[in-house]
């Protein structure tokens, strides 16, 4: 039994349940659901290493190409010469966020909280400038991870994702794809979540790839957005989630609703989380998310393996009050 409440039993901010403060003090709600990457569950993540195999999780810093959301292309200078003695870098209007990503807290306000709690409606009531990517640089986080194939699941009982379209993923299907693998969740894990995006991306060509890019063009898989999505998840008690789509949510926001019902959710803040459940994951719950991820390699070797479960680490850039960051994760098998 878990000692973390439920979430209908999560104290309340701003009328909606919140994790602000369980955690003990002040100082550890920069960190959020990641509190529970303690020591005893580092080392016992340790031992789930077993032939050595690493997989890399960070995809091409130059993908997707075009970037999507109307980020830009950044450029990238190498100093000096043919002839130099040495060579530096320089990235030119480099988003963090333009690839593969962690989403910290500064990513997200939730404008209820915003408008009734002290602070700016970011995780914990934590100020905006306070908040930052680092937090999590200079702690390192490492645990157990655990791969839910969904794309794969997905494929095998008839129902394979539209990748091209807001096709749906119900919460629940995370746990009926992880008992179809065999695999089970224990509390603060890191649940990695495949849909098949970025291998179908990877696939595409150039002028597809421009198509998707174009403003109002992009579709995508993911999961259905609203607060029972933020209910399962957090029931889970997982310490972050990493998906290999997007948004983790499905794309766009709203794409599931009537426009009746977008349009009212737009118009009320405080239900924006029906749209995009971003608003209650980041800044309410704490709960870190993934996007963008390459998890294609990790999962056709569990396939193989039948095990999906694995040493999970990641070193975030230390950017002092970074909004977001590159996660340089690795899952070691």
């Amino acid at each position: 039994m878990s000692a973390l409440p439920s979430y209908e039993a999560l104290p309340r901010r701003a009328g909606m349940p919140a994790s602000w403060g369980l955690w003990g003090s002040p100082e550890a709600d920069v960190f959020g659901c990641l509190n529970m990457l303690t020591p005893e569950r580092v080392v016992a993540a340790a031992g789930l290493v077993q032939r050595g195999a690493v997989f890399a999780l960070n995809w091409s810093m130059g993908l997707p190409d075009p970037p999507l959301f109307g980020r830009q292309r950044f450029t990238h200078e190498v100093t000096g010469t043919d002839t130099s003695t040495s060579h530096d870098d320089v990235l030119h209007g480099w988003n963090t966020q333009s690839s593969s990503q962690w989403d910290g807290f500064r990513h997200i306000r939730n404008h209820a909280a915003d408008s009734d709690e002290a602070g700016t409606g970011h995780f914990g009531g934590i100020d905006d400038a306070q908040h930052g990517i680092h937090h999590w640089a200079q702690r390192g986080l490492v645990g157990r991870g655990v791969l839910a194939d969904i794309g794969r699941w997905r494929k095998a009982v008839g129902r394979p994702l539209h990748y091209d379209e807001s096709d749906p993923i119900e919460p629940e299907e995370i746990g009926e794809c992880l008992a179809a693998q065999g695999t089970e969740l224990q509390e603060g894990d890191v649940l990695l979540v495949r849909t098949g995006w970025v291998g179908w991306y990877e696939g595409l060509d150039a002028a597809s790839r421009q198509a998707l890019a174009a403003p109002g063009a992009l579709a995508t898989p993911g999961f259905r957005s609203g607060e029972h999505l933020a209910e399962y998840l957090w029931n889970l008690h997982i310490s972050a989630i990493g998906c290999d789509n997007p948004a983790v949510e499905v794309w766009p926001p709203g794409a599931l609703l009537s426009a009746e019902e977008e349009a009212a959710a737009r118009h009320d803040r405080r239900r924006l989380h029906e749209i995009f459940t971003h608003t209650l994951l980041l800044p309410m719950l704490g709960l870190p998310l993934g996007e963008l991820w390459t998890l294609e390699a990790l999962a056709a070797d569990c396939a193989a393996d039948g095990r999906y479960e694995c040493m999970f680490t990641s070193a975030p850039l230390n950017l002092p009050n970074g909004v977001a960051s590159p996660p340089n994760a690795l899952a070691i098998k």
